[in-house]
């Protein structure tokens, strides 16, 4: 594994529940602006549980992409009482997680 790679899926383990965060703020926490390498790596991601990819979604507060398809997706947000309306995030800032 790649340390770029290695990288983001640690920062996935950091995000707590209830939490979320977008592509962009996991690039800037590792000082890039790759936000669409950070998408990838998610895309490829093979271990779900325990990197949670799911809990990373577009800045805009779409839901974005899932590997296991957006349905999935959805109904992981849901159960971890997230609410979302037409594939959005309602309400998405006060469940954004920032690193420090």
């Amino acid at each position: 594994m790649k340390t770029f790679q290695k990288k983001v899926l640690n920062l996935l383990t950091k995000i707590p529940k209830g939490k979320i965060t977008t592509y962009k703020i996991i690039a800037q926490k590792l000082n890039t602006k790759a936000y669409r390498a950070v998408g990838n790596i998610l895309n490829k991601n093979k271990d779900p549980i325990n990197y949670p990819c799911y809990k990373v979604i577009k800045s805009n507060g779409k839901i974005g992409g899932y590997s296991n398809g957006i349905k999935n997706k959805i109904k992981l947000l849901k159960k971890a009482g997230l609410k979302i309306k037409e594939n959005k995030i309602k309400n998405f800032k006060e469940y954004l997680f920032f690193f420090k």
